[in-house]
């Protein structure tokens, strides 16, 4: 057992495979650490989120040193059968890679009962064991940046099913017509840890496929009369934002929210909002809207000038970070920062917005939380009452980082620092690396002169990843993980961004430079009490 730093507030613990990891996440769920908030259960690790006030990394792992690993799971009740039609374009290479016929490698799959050991890289998305030894097979060399919904793919010791389009790596041998993740369905995912899972041919004769129909999630209509503002301009889609949505990681969902937590907040005390209300956020400006209320808004975040522009065509430019009051026929145009990435939009009482999964937050990768805001989309206005002074001495939190900009970040080296040369760790960190247009929610892709160097190109396991993470693929151009990154990932994470820097790396422009500065060595975690 290895105790590996991943950031401040995460470890990772490294297991000899998968039965031991799942029997530590089985061990810690039924006598959890206090401290303990998070944990995402891969191939042979443990990612663990704790709160550093409760709890050290070292007394932390001293606690786990000494869990029993030697419990099997005892297998679920609950099956799962998928319909499968072959006919995936990977499957004549895998009969090739196992030495066995295209109807071999059907029959051997088909006669298979899987286990749903965990959930990652996207919401639904099961990595499915105790298949056919004879079926693993290695990813894809080079990977497909578009994989259809419901492709069955084989990657490893490991079977499972595409949930929605995606990048991906895995050898597809099939397509099911079944909907693996659905938003309106409870749970959203079919695949839930533990569940059994079988698959059968859908061409055979003799067996009937029922698909069933997915829900139909209700419209939200707005009447005319209520409270609302119009959106007339977004250049780039808005979204709605909170600080996350926690405690769904078995149904491989991640907590997405706010990049700039503080200006989030900022933005809700100027409008005199209670904590977590939900608010927009704004990419590059562009932004505009017309409200037919009165109405009390806020702006946080990246330096945009704010103009208002009333009935009768006389206009006001106003400053971020005070309150902006608003008449009815009132039009408002946030224009391009200057300085900083990301805007965020409060209103007094809040946006009527439904949560989803129990947050408003929108993830844009694993497309979960409320619809991108659009021109012409209606936002409904809560009420206002029992609120909060508004405030008027906020102020941004760290100087905003312009286009050109050379920005430091402190990073935490871990949890595979060690699968890169001396060299490859020394480009990491007195290279500067620019922020290329490719760069989104998701994360930051960066390019640099020089490559980061690997010992060797081992396939790595798919295991755990954290906000701020620096993942490296084998072209050895980094990538920064913001919130909307994937649950987990099977590219080495070199370090991570500590949690102090994660805000302003959520302002870092397209075209400015980032230099990664160390905290500290990488060194495994000795378990201390």
């Amino acid at each position: 057992m290895r105790f590996l730093p991943v950031s401040l507030t995460t470890i990772l613990v490294e297991l000899a495979d998968l039965d031991e990891t799942l029997a530590l996440f089985a061990s810690l769920q039924a006598d959890p650490v206090d401290g303990i908030e998070e944990m995402v259960p891969a191939a042979r690790t443990l990612m663990i989120r704790f709160r550093p006030e409760k709890v050290t990394s070292a007394e932390l792992a001293a606690r786990i040193a000494t869990r029993d690993l030697s419990a099997k799971i005892a297998p679920s009740e609950h099956l799962v059968e998928i319909p499968v039609r072959y006919d995936g374009e990977d499957l004549a290479d895998v009969a090739e890679l196992t030495g066995l016929s295209v109807a071999e490698v059907i029959r051997r799959h088909t006669e298979s009962e899987f286990t749903v050991a965990f959930c990652g890289f996207a919401p639904g998305f099961g990595y499915l064991v105790g298949g056919d030894t004879a079926l693993h097979v290695p990813r894809r060399k080079s990977p497909r940046t578009r994989i259809p919904a419901g492709s069955v793919a084989l990657a490893g010791a490991f079977s499972g099913v595409y949930p929605q389009a995606s990048p991906g790596g895995w050898q597809i041998i099939g397509t099911t017509p079944v909907k693996m993740w659905d938003i309106d369905r409870d749970p959203g995912a079919l695949f839930q840890p533990g569940y059994r899972v079988r698959f059968f041919d859908m061409e055979q004769p003799g067996r009937t496929v029922s698909i069933p129909q997915a829900a139909r999630r209700k419209e939200r209509a707005v009447a005319p009369q209520a409270p609302q503002f119009k959106v007339l301009a977004a250049p780039m889609p808005a979204v709605f934002q909170d600080l996350g949505r926690f405690g769904q990681t078995g149904q491989g969902v991640s907590a997405s929210g706010a990049l700039d937590r503080a200006a989030f907040n900022a933005a809700n005390r100027i409008v005199g909002n209670p904590a977590n209300t939900p608010v927009l956020e704004l990419t590059l400006g562009g932004f505009s809207f017309t409200c037919n209320a009165r109405a009390v808004i806020g702006l946080a975040g990246a330096a945009s000038a704010v103009t208002v522009r009333d009935a009768a065509g006389r206009s006001r430019d106003l400053a971020a970070y005070e309150p902006v009051s608003l008449e009815p026929g009132d039009v408002v145009t946030i224009g391009q920062p200057k300085k900083g990435m990301r805007a965020y939009l409060a209103v007094r009482g809040g946006f009527d917005v439904a949560p989803v999964l129990g947050s408003a937050a929108t993830d844009t990768l694993a497309v979960v939380g409320p619809e991108p805001v659009t021109a012409g989309t209606v936002l409904a206005l809560r009420g206002g009452e029992g609120l909060a002074s508004v405030s008027l001495d906020e102020a941004p939190a760290f100087d905003l980082p312009s286009v050109g900009d050379v920005v430091t970040l402190d990073v935490v080296l871990g949890p595979r620092t060690d699968w890169f040369t001396e060299k490859g760790i020394e480009t990491l960190t007195s290279q500067l690396w620019q922020v290329t247009p490719q760069s989104s929610r998701v994360g930051i892709r960066l390019a640099g002169d020089v490559p980061l160097e690997r010992k060797d190109s081992a396939e790595l396991p798919s295991e755990g990843t954290a906000t701020g993470a620096i993942q490296v693929p084998h072209s050895g151009q980094p990538v920064l993980f913001l919130a909307d990154h994937p649950l987990t990932g099977g590219y080495p994470v070199i370090g991570a961004v500590a949690e102090y820097h994660l805000d302003l790396a959520g302002q870092i422009p397209i075209n400015a430079k980032i230099r990664f500065r160390p905290i500290g060595p990488f060194a495994e975690i000795a378990a201390t009490r």
